[in-house]
């Protein structure tokens, strides 16, 4: 792609994870649940949603500006026009979002186990496709209640799959990447169509103690699976997504083996960095991040497509700023 498209997908992937931090606090107030004094949790609330948002916002800042740098270097700018390729993988998107809207709301599995499945068949039998069809997976878990219908999808889906295109020299390797696109496709879907989120609800911060422990395992669980057992990204995800999705809610039924296995599904994307960006070490600590901005960003873009991943990428990003931080600073010091 030109330069011009890479540098507005580069924007896509920055634009996106911003969207969805400041809808947190551009939603209705929710007070957490067990929470006795009203002006007590609301400050708690927010000071520590602020807090959380302000750290990761800093170290993924530096990460940006390497990103930055290592994209769009002299050495590193593809110059070919969209080609097949690019059409097909653009296709491809838009057919996982159509493909998983349709299991997930029509055939009852639920968004996790839909793209989970869709995304490890497409892993197996389609290996050459399969990161695209997973990215439109992403799309398709939209609630019916943001997408009413397939239409809105597929436009949806549209636009995720020219974003994948435009994206594809920059954060190659941060797990989250293919979320946060289908995150753009279908928030810009929304302002096209003038549909509505669903209605937030409060983090449920009761629960950290279940949460952070299960992202760090979704996490590592999947970057093993990818790696040590060479499995591939695509299909390491898709094995802890289906897992979680019909493990949890067998043995917690109820809304807490539902939020777990959302969150497991959340942390499997983590895990889909490659060795290059995030140590296994590393993943593991992007894991247990990703739990705390899971249940921070509970009332943002509620029901969008694409939320798992980008809290996942957000994570990951910070990861790769803090890592870039200590290198710094290593090196400064020698």
């Amino acid at each position: 792609m030109y330069r011009p498209v890479q540098f507005t997908g580069f924007l896509a992937l920055l634009a996106t994870p911003a969207v969805l931090l400041a809808s947190v606090h551009a939603a209705p107030s929710v007070l957490p649940s067990g929470t006795d004094s009203p002006h007590l949790g609301a400050y708690s609330l927010h000071l520590g949603t602020y807090s959380l948002q302000l750290g990761v916002v800093l170290v993924g800042a530096v990460a940006v500006i390497a990103e930055r740098n290592r994209a769009f270097s002299a050495d590193s700018l593809e110059t070919d026009a969209f080609d097949r390729t690019d059409a097909t993988n653009a296709l491809a998107v838009t057919g996982g979002a159509v493909v998983t809207y349709g299991a997930s709301v029509v055939a009852e599995l639920g968004p996790v186990l839909a793209s989970a499945l869709v995304g490890l068949l497409a892993g197996l039998a389609l290996p050459r496709v399969g990161a695209p069809i997973y990215c439109g997976s992403f799309v398709g878990m939209a609630s019916p209640a943001v997408f009413p219908g397939f239409e809105y999808v597929a436009v949806a889906g549209a636009i995720s799959g020219l974003a994948y295109v435009a994206t594809t020299a920059s954060f190659g390797g941060v797990g989250g990447k293919l979320g946060t696109i289908a995150l753009f496709g279908c928030v810009a879907a929304v302002a096209l169509t003038g549909l509505e989120y669903g209605s937030p609800s409060a983090p449920a911060w009761e629960l950290l103690q279940f949460v952070v422990p299960v992202a760090v395992v979704g996490a590592v669980a999947t970057v093993l699976l990818s790696l040590e057992l060479e499995l591939g990204p695509v299909v390491g995800s898709g094995l802890v997504g289906v897992a979680a999705g019909v493990g949890f809610p067998l043995a917690l039924p109820g809304e807490l083996g539902a939020t777990l296995a959302a969150v497991a599904f959340c942390a499997s994307f983590v895990g889909m960095s490659s060795a290059e960006r995030l140590t296994v070490a590393h993943v593991g600590a992007a894991g247990a991040l990703c739990g705390l901005v899971y249940l921070a960003v509970t009332p943002a873009l509620t029901g969008a497509g694409g939320k798992l991943g980008t809290i996942a990428f957000v994570s990951c990003v910070a990861l790769v700023g803090l890592d870039e931080l200590f290198d710094a600073v290593r090196t400064r010091r020698r």
